[in-house]
């Protein structure tokens, strides 16, 4: 390709609504253009990244026998009720009707699809396991795109589905997606990857990885410990902490004005908040839930949610919490009416001594609260759970070393959905006995435009993205200075030529422009490996050869430039 030829111009100025380094260079570099908020086109220079991204996919989809297929993008209402996710996914679901008044959707994920495609062409046990992937444009109608590329509308996945006769056979296959997953992630050029235990949020499912990217930019909290033993999503991340018994001290009712925050409480009686049991009170649907947790923790709304298996959960309004004879700022957990209420203690509030808790009464507090001493019967009520968000310094639960907080962007996921939809959706196959059951399924994506801002966030300098050879969008960049001279036309044509018949990837700067304009958009593009020619190198019969990353600069002779470039590709 000859930059004079090429399709997308590159920018000197960073856009305004550009934060993240990967946006401002895939604006700046000529990859992408905005079409609306969170909707881009990919120009040519992103489309050679992504279709060898999508190669890489393919070749290790493959190998753990994948099958590649194609589902539609508009599907009808009718599957998606199917599987009850209809109406349990929010307005980022896109609904609407055709010209027939049906009502239709654009497909965010399709589990759906692949059921009702599997239901048909799949049924019985000699069959399975299979596994099935695409490749496909996929859409969300997000809130709030930000970022460029890692939070779209649209975007292409690599979405796939397992299908199998057994949960042992499940898991064997998931365990062999996984390492397929370390190797893509490996092979895109991605530094640092981490494959953490996640919430499997709408999809459903006991089990799921996330694989982060680690940047700083990224949207999702991490927790992990020193030497990576322990690596988990701040959704599910839990702590080690051992909570020990005091001796036991008297009962006492306190006044305490006015004061109903923790922080309040703690400063009026002078204590610390981790002597405090903290009162939260949620609505899980149409369910009150009574929440205790120690005052120096926080609640993890997404491990409450997922234990009492609510589609929502939000706080509950002053009136929802009185209407149990309960007070807000005050509540008690001592001889609380659980007739209409649900109560949740958090293993900090249960196992710690002599807590600072609510009165129930109007600018009252209990002192020295102790849950084996003080609940009573109220006690066989109780239901104990982490639900506490982990913090950085806590001791991680397998072996006890300080957790340490890293910011990562999801590039992938997997999940073991078990019979979630499969039973919705009847698809089933027969078993040796000629028995119908319900197919276990697994899902793994990949989000293969945030897998290549993702690569930039991990890969760039202050001039531009720093591509891995295995995806950059062409290997060599030659940077023709004076092309006007004809003894530098001619030596740059005859090495451009060369490298095409043996198939290297080239790009030609044949504008002649200035050295520091073409070396600056040359940053921009990225390619690993620069080729210098001008006429004082032609006077010395060499070839500058200089590498993306800095760290090859030096001159190569005019007769040995194509080994060289041939075994720097190969290398």
């Amino acid at each position: 390709m000859r930059m004079s030829k090429l399709v997308g111009r590159r920018i000197k100025e960073t856009p305004r609504d550009a934060v993240t380094d990967s946006h401002i260079f895939l604006i700046r570099g000529g990859y992408i253009r905005p079409v609306s908020s969170g909707i881009y086109s990919l120009l040519p220079l992103a489309k050679r990244i992504i279709k060898k991204i999508e190669a890489i996919i393919r070749d290790e989809m493959d190998k753990i026998d994948g099958q590649e297929v194609l589902l539609p993008v508009v599907l009808p209402r009718e599957l998606w009720e199917e599987s009850g996710r209809y109406e349990g996914v929010g307005p980022e679901l896109l609904r609407f009707q055709d010209r027939n008044n049906k009502d239709m959707l654009l497909a965010m994920t399709h589990e759906e699809a692949v059921c009702h495609l599997c239901r048909t062409e799949i049924n019985s046990y000699k069959q399975l396991p299979a596994m099935m992937y695409q490749i496909q444009t996929k859409y969300r109608d997000e809130a709030r795109p930000r970022a460029g590329l890692i939070r779209v509308r649209e975007f292409t996945m690599k979405d796939a589905y397992s299908f199998h006769s057994s949960q042992e056979c499940l898991e064997d296959y998931y365990s062999r997606c996984h390492e397929a997953y370390v190797r893509i992630f490996d092979r895109l050029g991605m530094k640092d990857v981490l494959s953490i235990e996640s919430d499997s949020g709408m999809m459903g499912g006991a089990v799921a990885h996330e694989f982060m990217a680690i940047a700083d930019c990224g949207e999702d909290t991490i927790f992990v410990n020193e030497d990576g033993s322990y690596q988990a999503n701040r959704e599910v991340a839990a702590h080690g902490i051992k909570f020990e018994k005091e001796k036991e001290l008297d009962l006492e009712k306190v006044h305490t004005p006015e004061m109903k925050s923790i922080e309040d409480v703690s400063t009026f009686l002078q204590t610390d908040p981790a002597h405090t049991g903290k009162a939260v009170f949620y609505m899980a649907e149409k369910q009150l839930v009574f929440v205790v947790i120690r005052g120096d923790f926080d609640v993890n709304e997404t491990k409450l949610r997922n234990y009492l298996k609510a589609a929502e959960l939000r706080f509950a309004t002053d009136d929802e919490i009185a209407a149990v004879g309960a007070v807000p700022g005050y509540a008690s957990v001592i001889d609380i009416d659980t007739e209409n209420v649900r109560l949740i203690f958090d293993p900090s509030a249960k196992e710690s001594s002599n807590l600072v808790v609510g009165a129930n009464e109007t600018d009252y507090h209990y002192k020295n609260f102790n849950f084996d001493r003080d609940m009573g019967e109220l006690m066989e009520k109780v239901e104990t759970v982490d639900i506490a968000n982990a913090r950085v310094g806590d001791p991680d639960p397998v072996h006890g070393k300080p957790l340490i907080e890293k910011r990562g962007i999801e590039v992938g996921n997997i999940f073991q959905l078990g019979t979630k939809y499969s039973h919705a959706m009847n698809c089933q196959f027969l078993d040796v006995n000629g028995k119908s059951n319900d197919m276990i399924m697994g899902c793994y994506g990949i989000g293969v435009g945030r897998s290549m801002a993702s690569v930039i966030e991990q890969s760039h300098d202050e001039y531009g993205p720093i591509w891995p050879s295995s995806i950059a969008p062409y290997e060599v960049h030659i940077c023709a200075l004076n092309y006007n001279k004809e003894e530098v036309k001619a030596e740059t044509d005859k090495l451009y030529d060369a490298l095409i018949e043996r198939g290297i990837e080239a790009i030609l700067d044949d504008r002649n422009e200035k050295a520091g304009f073409m070396f600056n958009d040359a940053d921009l593009i990225g390619v690993p490996l620069r080729l210098i020619i001008s006429p004082r190198n032609l006077k010395e019969g060499v070839i500058e050869v200089k590498t993306r990353d800095g760290k090859i600069q030096e001159k190569v002779s005019n007769c040995e430039i194509l080994s060289y470039i041939e075994s720097f590709i190969k290398n």
